[in-house]
């Protein structure tokens, strides 16, 4: 992990912004939508999650909570009081328990 911690201080701020957003989409927010079979979570549920995946790839919150951020101010996510929800045009792939990489989550949202 210091080594990706390394690649991303060379990489310019929009790169890091979308490797932040990346991160936190893969890695803690879609599958925590996944395990809770639902289009919101709570603001302690994602705390949870965020705590686990720190631990276990041993990256800093800060990092992560800049990607949260990124992906409020994207509007893949979207929230309201403590609860998060994730795009409408997302719940199909959620239904289908499909897997939806950043990506593709940023591709459905700007199709019009």
């Amino acid at each position: 992990m210091l080594l990706v911690l390394l690649m991303l201080r060379e990489k310019g701020k929009y790169a890091t912004a979308t490797d932040n957003r990346r991160f936190v989409w893969s890695e803690i927010v879609w599958p925590l939508i996944l395990e809770l079979n639902d289009v919101t979570f709570t603001l302690e549920q994602y705390q949870k999650k965020r705590d686990d995946v720190c631990n276990k790839k041993n990256v800093s919150i800060t990092i992560i909570s800049r990607g949260l951020a990124s992906l409020l101010q994207k509007e893949i996510l979207l929230k309201e009081n403590h609860n998060y929800s994730i795009h409408y045009r997302l719940i199909a792939y959620m239904r289908l328990k499909a897997e939806c990489d950043y990506s593709t989550a940023v591709h459905e949202i700007k199709i019009r």
